[in-house]
Formats: C-alpha cells, structure tokens, sequence
C-alpha cells in the first residue's frame, strides 16, 4: 500500500511538473516542429517517467533536471529567435526537392531519400503523380510541401480550357527579421539591387526596415515593416 501511495505521489508530482513546462516551452514544443523540439519532447518524458518509475531518484534531482533541461530550451529557441544563422543550425532549411517538375537527385541523396519516400510523401498530399508537381519541398521537420503545377491546381480549369496563366515564380522569402535571404535570391536569379527597387516602390528605403518580405508567383513583391 506504501509502495502504490508512494508511486501516485511521484506521478502526480511529475505529471504536474512536466504540464507546467510543457506550458512555458509554449505551443511550438507542443507542436514538434522541428527535430529539435521532438527530441526535447522525448527527453522530458523520458526524465519525469524516470522520476516516477525509478524510486532511487530523488524527486527533487527529476524536478531539477526537468527544469534545467527546459530552461535550457528556452534559451536555445530565444537565441534562434535572435540570430538566422542559428535558427538555421537549430532547426535547418528547406530543401527543394522538385523544381519546375524536375527532381532534384542531389537534393534527394543529401537527405536520404528515394523515390518510393517520394512518391509516399507525395500520395500524402493527394499526389499520386510526379507530373502534376510545380515544385515539392521538403521541410524540417521532414514533412512535404507541394505547389501543383497551374494546370493541375484547379480541375475546372483544365477540363473548360479557360486560359491559364503560367506562374513566374516560387512564392519565396527574400527579407525575413531585416536580412535578406541570400539564398532564395540566387536561387530565383535576382539580385539585390532589383529588391531595393522593389521595397522603394513600396516606401521602404532599407532592409533592415522590412520585417517580412515575399516574391509572389507573379513576380510581385509583398513586404511588411518592422513595428516600432
């Protein structure tokens, strides 16, 4: 009786402590979007399970590693906050796997993936053909973003023969937290001097201004300032 009272007690200690972190960490741990978030979701359970099951713990070392471990989170994800460069190391980038219908070998070999992974992450979003497929991009958290081919978009169009008008681009980002993505501006052939242009026209005379700022598929440029 002493040993199931003793391990209720351990329970409800753990459980309530775990439920209050859980709180603090706040939706993107609850969510495990990234890699990192799930491991930290897994090391969690793991130490409060430890600290109910496993009666030579001390329930005050499980509260302090429970703890520790998530302020230790927190600080990781406030930093990634601050800083791309870190968010990237944190959480990594998308990867283009399908670009304008074509599959990206390179791509696919640096993540480990073949094509029956494609083909099953595609029929996930109701793709059950490479050939509807604009572009798919594989995310961080290993799931897959699909942009159909505009003929494909809408069945209406295609079965009508309403004129369609053919997309310019990917939807990208080009300024994210008042620093330009680098990387998405080679990859759509575009340079700086035509993004200053661009967020001119729209009364922002620099980056650092910008708090958000995206190619549209028709070549537009939406951007959104910092609040002050």
């Amino acid at each position: 009786m002493e040993n199931i009272l003793t391990t209720s007690l351990r329970t409800l200690l753990g459980f309530g402590v775990l439920f209050l972190l859980t709180r603090v960490l706040g939706k993107k741990q609850l969510s495990q979007m990234t890699f990192f978030t799930y491991i930290t979701g897994i090391a969690l359970g793991n130490i409060a399970g430890d600290m109910v099951v496993h009666r030579d713990i001390k329930l005050i070392n499980g509260v302090t590693g429970l703890t520790l471990w998530a302020f230790l989170t927190l600080t990781i994800e406030y930093i990634a906050l601050k800083s791309p460069k870190a968010r990237i190391l944190l959480d990594g980038e998308p990867t283009i796997i399908i670009k304008q219908g074509k599959i990206n070998e390179k791509a696919m070999k640096s993540n480990k993936l073949n094509m029956d992974d494609l083909t099953m992450l595609l029929r996930i979003k109701n793709v059950f053909s490479i050939k509807e497929v604009d572009y798919a991009i594989l995310e961080p958290n290993g799931q897959i973003s699909v942009l159909k081919k505009v003929e494909y978009e809408n069945v209406i169009n295609k079965n009508t023969g309403i004129p369609i008008t053919p997309r310019k681009f990917l939807p990208s980002e080009l300024v994210v937290d008042g620093r330009i993505v680098k990387k998405n501006l080679t990859e759509l052939s575009l340079s700086e001097d035509w993004l200053a242009n661009e967020l001119k026209k729209k009364g922002i005379n620099r980056f650092e201004e910008v708090f958000y700022a995206e190619l549209q598929s028709d070549g537009k440029v939406v951007a959104e300032k910092r609040s002050k």
